[in-house]
């Protein structure tokens, strides 16, 4: 049971609102979980409603919860800050802010390409692609879900090579086939709320919204080899546009 002191001349949702803020910071309430029900947090302080909700209050506008209509109180994840410039890698991102990154692959195939990939990737309509769906973790949790096409002429050990890497290290296998300086030549990123299997496959509920990413990757030569378009959680996500590295300072090396 926690303790109020109401005779200690600081406003009764500041206590609760500081104690909730403590037991967040110290691992008490994980990431991401949800927190105990209004109901439940007011009995446990002895207060009314009201008073309950000015305490959660606090902590929204101190980010470290968020409410959602209907599903409760949850506790905010960390946000990955993901830079964006010529070279744009996951894993890198990932480990640069020591976090842990994962992933897998939920479908290879080979089709031909429609008219709007063949253009991004500058080859000709129903010219054959492989085609790659992955799911991007940062520790163990969701964060990405992603389509990649690539042209297959490019690419001839696409699967033996994919299978061998893993989870698929998508910098791996461009180093495979000799695309290890590849950079990121466009990058266009649109909100908007994501469908069911989206939501599903990020873990999110369907009311969030998405950050929807679509980009294209190409050799040092300027020759293009993956377009993607790629979910993102836009809570978890915060995206750095790198235009030049800084050269003291600033937010590091995108690679």
């Amino acid at each position: 049971m926690a303790v109020i002191d109401r005779d200690s001349g600081v406003a009764v949702w500041r206590q609760i609102e500081e104690t909730l803020a403590g037991e967040i910071r110290s691992g008490h309430w994980a990431e991401g979980v949800r927190l105990p029900t209004e109901a439940d947090l007011a009995s446990r302080f002895r207060v009314n409603r009201h008073t309950l909700r000015r305490a959660i209050g606090g902590l929204v506008d101190r980010g470290l919860v968020r409410v959602e209509q209907g599903r409760g109180i949850f506790v905010r994840e960390n946000v990955l800050e993901y830079l964006i410039g010529r070279r744009t890698r996951f894993t890198e991102n990932v480990r640069r802010v020591n976090r842990a990154p994962g992933g897998h692959a939920i479908a290879v195939d080979r089709q031909r390409a429609g008219r709007e990939i063949a253009g991004a990737l500058g080859i000709r309509t129903g010219t054959q692609v492989v085609y790659l769906q992955t799911v991007g973790k940062v520790d163990d949790r969701p964060v990405s879900f992603g389509e990649h096409w690539f042209p297959a002429r490019l690419f001839p050990r696409f699967d033996s090579e994919y299978r061998t890497i893993g989870n698929g290290s998508i910098t791996r296998l461009m180093e495979a086939h000799g695309f290890g300086d590849y950079e990121r030549a466009v990058t266009k990123v649109t909100a908007r709320m994501p469908d069911a299997t989206e939501a599903e496959l990020l873990e999110q509920p369907r009311a969030r919204p998405i950050l929807y990413v679509e980009s294209l990757n190409v050799a040092a030569d300027g020759t293009p080899l993956q377009a993607s378009h790629v979910r993102h959680a836009a809570d978890r996500f915060q995206m750095v546009f790198e235009t030049r590295p800084a050269a003291t300072g600033g937010f590091g090396e995108t690679g």
